[in-house]
């Protein structure tokens, strides 16, 4: 990498940015240098996205100046960013689902404006494709990629269009392991070839695995920027919360026998009409954190949707505190004392138009205090919801303001606050800390805990062994919608784990151990 100050390519100057209530940006001077890989580093909501968003055109600073090579520019909209050399690969992705690859590559190109040689468009993308390790087929309907395919395409994109400055987004949030390490890899050989890449994160690991540098962002202003080198976890976990990380989690009261939730023989289809699940047996104690690993798409958001009553069993029972709630509507398993915490918090957890308060009572505007006869009782309402942002430390610029311009962190908490203060016998948490800083984690594992000592079951399902470890009394593993084995957690071996997620039975497969002496698994 060069440096001094011929090297540096894109330059912001004392970025501001306002919106109401909140200062994203405070003064902010960020640099980039050619060749390099900048990790932006910081806490959900300490303004990274805004600043890169800004960089990117789709937002204008209140103040501040962006020079480009040492030429002042006016980023009005992406496509100015892009004449600029600066491509975003946005954490939701920005693709036609019915079109090729090929098609959202070109869509919305100036050039050419009316005949398309598909077939020399399509050689260009794929030798792109070939140079960094992308491997996109440009001829492929998006709807048929998954998500680490579709995210490569996203970046194919950018490339296309001379984008010779990347920002990724939390690129590893909805990525695989193995699909990170190839991510990795992509951005290396775009390094060794000259481009930028401006890397926004809140993972420690990937910071030191691949930045060159580290700019720390917290409330809204640049903290520091060091190299690599002069970097560690705990002083940029430090930097970024402004305190010190790793307090004293509660301690771990001992399950009870009592059984709370029974899975026996459970069949579901999947979205494409073929077996998700397939002869699922499991059970959870009051007072047991069950684990569910395995690699993304071997049954885990199906398993979750039937305890739900979000998809339909096939064969099979579930049973709720001896009571058999297999197929009941959502709103029955809601009465019967199942909370949930799904993958997706603004799809399905919350509606990300509609305000905290609203957000808030989703699930008990039916019932005392906040019903008042057929109509909403909003003194109450509103005292609900503020009750729930204080004790669970919410950071909300309003209880009127739309859920989605909560930081991920702060809705995530919002949600658990929602679910936890229904006083539910289970709780189905899938993924609920995925894309969340370390603070925010440490923050929801602190909940999840507490909820455990309290006598509740918690099935958690994570593709973070690390979480899994550090929370679960028990692991079960799925491979193509099979139980592969259940582990206490002194049976824990990350070899051995790794095995059963690639299909390989190595435990006791139908998560009972009473015959040996234990509890009824």
């Amino acid at each position: 990498m060069l440096s001094g100050d011929a090297a540096c390519v894109v330059e912001m100057r004392d970025v501001t940015k306002r919106f109401p209530g909140v200062l994203a940006n405070d003064r902010i001077t960020f640099r980039v240098h050619a060749g390099e890989v900048h990790a932006l580093l910081g806490e959900n909501g300490a303004g990274k996205s805004t600043l890169m968003n800004i960089l990117a055109g789709l937002y204008r600073p209140d103040a501040g100046e962006i020079l480009v090579k040492g030429r002042r520019v006016q980023l009005g909209s992406p496509r100015h960013a892009i004449a600029a050399g600066i491509g975003m690969v946005h954490q939701h992705f920005r693709l036609v689902q019915t079109f090729t690859v090929a098609q959202n590559i070109t869509l919305g190109m100036p050039q050419p404006r009316f005949v398309l040689n598909m077939r020399a468009i399509e050689d260009e993308i794929a030798r792109l494709s070939s140079t960094y390790g992308l491997r996109v087929d440009p001829r492929a309907k998006i709807w048929q990629l998954s998500v680490g395919e579709q995210q490569r395409v996203e970046i194919v994109k950018m490339l296309y269009r001379g984008a010779n400055i990347l920002i990724l987004d939390e690129p590893t949030a909805v990525l695989t392991p193995q699909e990170a390490r190839d991510l990795f890899a992509t951005l290396n050989r775009m390094k060794q070839a000259g481009r930028s890449i401006i890397f926004i994160t809140h993972k420690l690991d990937e910071v030191m695995e691949v930045a060159d540098r580290v700019t720390v962002l917290r409330d809204g202003r640049a903290i520091t920027t060091l190299d690599r080198k002069d970097a560690t976890p705990k002083l940029l976990a430090n930097l970024m919360v402004g305190r010190e990380i790793g307090g004293t989690m509660p301690g771990k009261k001992e399950a009870c026998s009592e059984c709370v939730l029974r899975i026996s023989g459970v069949s579901a289809l999947g979205d494409r009409g073929t077996l998700a699940l397939r002869g699922v047996s499991l059970e959870v104690a009051a007072g047991e954190v069950l684990g569910i690993a395995g690699v993304a798409g071997n049954g885990q958001r199906e398993l979750a949707e039937v305890i739900t009553g979000l998809r339909r069993v096939q064969e099979g029972c579930i049973m709720l505190r001896g009571a058999d709630i297999t197929n009941r509507t959502p709103l029955e398993v809601i009465r019967c004392g199942v909370g949930h915490i799904p993958e997706d918090r603004l799809g399905t957890g919350m509606v990300p138009n509609l305000s905290v308060v609203d957000n808030v009572i989703l699930k008990s505007y039916r019932s005392r205090p906040v019903a008042k006869g057929p109509f909403i009782h909003a003194r109450a309402a509103r005292e609900r919801a503020a009750d729930l942002v204080q004790r669970f430390q919410v950071k909300a610029a309003g209880l009127d303001r739309p859920i989605r311009l909560l930081s991920g962190g702060n809705s995530q908490k919002l949600l658990l606050a929602r679910e936890i203060s229904a006083n539910p016998s289970l709780l189905v948490a899938v993924h609920p800390t995925r894309g969340l800083d370390i603070g925010a984690t440490e923050a929801i594992h602190r909940m999840l805990i507490e909820q455990r000592n309290r006598g509740v079951a918690i099935l958690l399902i994570s593709e973070d062994l690390e979480e899994l470890a550090a929370l679960a009394d028990r692991v079960a593993v799925l491979f193509a919608g099979r139980v592969m084995g259940v582990l206490r957690r002194d049976e824990w071996d990350i070899e051995r784990i790794g095995l059963m997620m690639a299909g390989s039975a190595t435990a006791d497969t139908t998560g009972c151990s009473a015959d040996k002496g234990d509890r009824v698994s």
